[in-house]
């Protein structure tokens, strides 16, 4: 009797215990996931390589949030209300046109700043207004302007409040009220049209930002795969190859871009579609060379014995290790595709006229040496963004780096 019982206890033990492991394996299984994905030991020693890398890590938190706010640009600078209450129906200006007769004007488009569309709203319900309301070409028509020494008004470029203190021109009370509130200031000051500089920032940052994630995509994946089809194949077609990208890398890409918007009016898809067609040769020999050095590895020789085929052996057996050398370009090349759309928008050759772009911001400061501001918005803006791009690049080369350890 003693025997079985303990026998039993033994079992149970041991039961615990295989239970406690189970538990743990599993915890821990939870915890070397990132965002639902799981990673292998070798992605959670980079991982936890590029968090060990603070200047890499807080700067890619950074930006993430900059980036992510900056993709509600309409809910944080618009010249419409986030939300209105009008006669007991609730309206979403920031999301549909409404037209002026709703409110009873006349015209298709609604102008929200018009001093009688704003009494009408607030005699027959309420608003609630983004943080900025302006948008990116909105008109800070109720700005009175500043006087210089001369008694003088002064004209677009102005600066922020809180940046002079000159006088304010005469203005009606009604007018000089919403030029004080809180939600209708130029923090930044105004451009030589009179619009809010901040809300054009807050856009460009976002154009800048998307076109650069999206030149760098397509252009990484036509790379990639005519790398992947150099160096795997090699002899004769790495020979054609070759005399091609000597060829097309030859051809001057301003050139190009002046000619096209000699034709046509440059936006935002035609300067992606011309910058593609140039930016996909500086990934071709990385991944090249990576295809090159990795087809004659055993497990390589022992796919083509097995009968796999050649596309399957590109893109799931040699890739993997080549895109550990692509992968620490990328941020570098996302820099090089914003600052491109940025000297395209300084020389009037980039996105149309009116739209938001830091380049355009740089170029308003160039010409508006007055004004102070504007240069320097434009600098700092492109500064940071860039820097950050380079210090998460950074990161991103150390934590794929075998060699490099962090304690």
């Amino acid at each position: 009797m003693e025997t079985r019982f303990r026998q039993g206890l033994i079992a149970a033990r041991e039961s615990g215990a295989t239970a406690a492991a189970s538990i743990g394996s599993r915890l821990t299984r939870a915890s070397h996931r990132i965002g639902g994905f799981k990673l292998s030991p070798l992605n959670q020693r980079r991982w936890r390589n590029f968090k060990a890398n603070r200047r890499g890590y807080y700067s890619l938190v950074a930006f993430l949030i900059v980036f992510v706010l900056t993709l509600f640009a309409e809910f944080l600078a618009n010249d419409k209300p986030i939300i209105a209450v009008y006669k007991g129906e609730v309206l979403f200006p920031v999301l549909v046109d409404y037209p002026e007769s709703k409110f009873g004007g006349f015209l298709a488009v609604t102008d929200y700043k018009d001093p009688v569309i704003l009494d009408e709203i607030e005699k027959n319900g309420w608003a609630i207004w983004p943080p900025i309301s302006y948008s990116y070409q909105s008109i800070n028509k109720d700005s009175p302007g500043y006087r210089n020494a001369k008694g003088e008004c002064l004209g677009f470029p102005r600066p922020a409040p809180w940046m002079t203190r000159a006088p304010l021109c005469e203005a009606a009370p009604e007018q000089i009220a919403r030029y004080q509130a809180i939600g209708n200031r130029n923090w930044l000051g105004t451009d030589d049209q009179g619009r809010d500089v901040l809300a054009r920032l807050i856009y460009g940052f976002r154009v800048s930002v998307l076109f650069g994630i999206l030149l760098t995509i397509f252009s990484s994946i036509v790379g990639v795969t005519a790398g992947a089809v150099q160096g795997y194949f090699g002899g004769r077609v790495v020979l054609v190859f070759q005399r091609f990208l000597e060829i097309w890398s030859s051809i001057p890409v301003m050139i190009v871009l002046i000619i096209i918007s000699s034709v046509l009016t440059p936006g935002f898809w035609t300067l992606l579609g011309v910058l593609l067609l140039f930016n996909w040769v500086y990934l071709v020999g990385v991944v090249r060379a990576e295809f090159l050095r990795g087809r004659n590895f055993e497990y390589i020789r022992a796919a083509k014995a097995l009968g796999l085929s050649d596309a399957r052996i590109m893109f799931k057996h040699l890739l993997p290790n080549a895109m550990v050398a692509t992968l620490t370009f990328l941020p570098f090349k996302l820099s090089g595709s914003i600052t491109a759309l940025t000297a395209l928008d300084f020389l009037g050759l980039g996105l149309p006229p009116g739209s938001p772009s830091l380049g355009e911001l740089l170029a308003q400061g160039k010409a508006n040496l007055q004004a102070p501001w504007l240069g320097i918005t434009a600098f700092f803006s492109i500064a940071l963004l860039l820097s950050l791009l380079i210090f998460i690049g950074e990161a991103v080369r150390d934590a794929l780096d075998p060699r490099k350890t962090y304690r």
